[in-house]
């Protein structure tokens, strides 16, 4: 899982004060959004803090991916596509669904399709991009 750790912190990128995403929300750390009340704007945060706030997102990722996921018989690539979904996106990749049908037939190219068929792709499309390939070349 350290690999695809890396790869969503290097998908986020860092930043130790609060900052706007590109949907104007604010976050911190590595891509951590700021829905707790105790995040102070111009403040410079401690990188072993937001380490720790990244592995409980992670983790967070993990169990909502899981929980989508769920008896569907998935490559591990692909399930790590889904985590990394799940971590920038939540439950709202649920309603990804031509996606999750295309995986349960086993559809990887359908499924990929479907990932840029989408207000995801509109958003961060060279994340989306990189995460379809690897959904159905690997």
């Amino acid at each position: 899982m350290d690999a695809l750790k890396n790869q969503i912190k290097e998908h986020e990128g860092y930043v130790n004060t609060v900052y706007k995403d590109s949907l104007g929300k604010r976050t911190v750390g590595y891509g951590h959004l700021c829905v707790e009340d105790h995040w102070e704007d111009n403040k410079k945060y401690d990188q072993e803090y937001l380490n720790s706030i990244f592995e409980e997102d992670f983790n967070n990722a993990c169990g909502i991916a899981k929980k989508l996921i769920g008896d569907i018989s998935l490559k591990q690539s692909s399930k790590e596509v889904i985590i990394e979904m799940c971590f920038q996106l939540g439950y709202r990749v649920a309603k990804f669904k031509k996606m999750w049908e295309a995986l349960k037939q086993e559809d990887y190219v359908t499924a990929s399709k479907e990932m840029i068929n989408s207000r995801w792709f509109q958003q961060t499309p060279l994340r989306c991009k990189k995460l379809a390939g690897k959904m159905w070349r690997e």
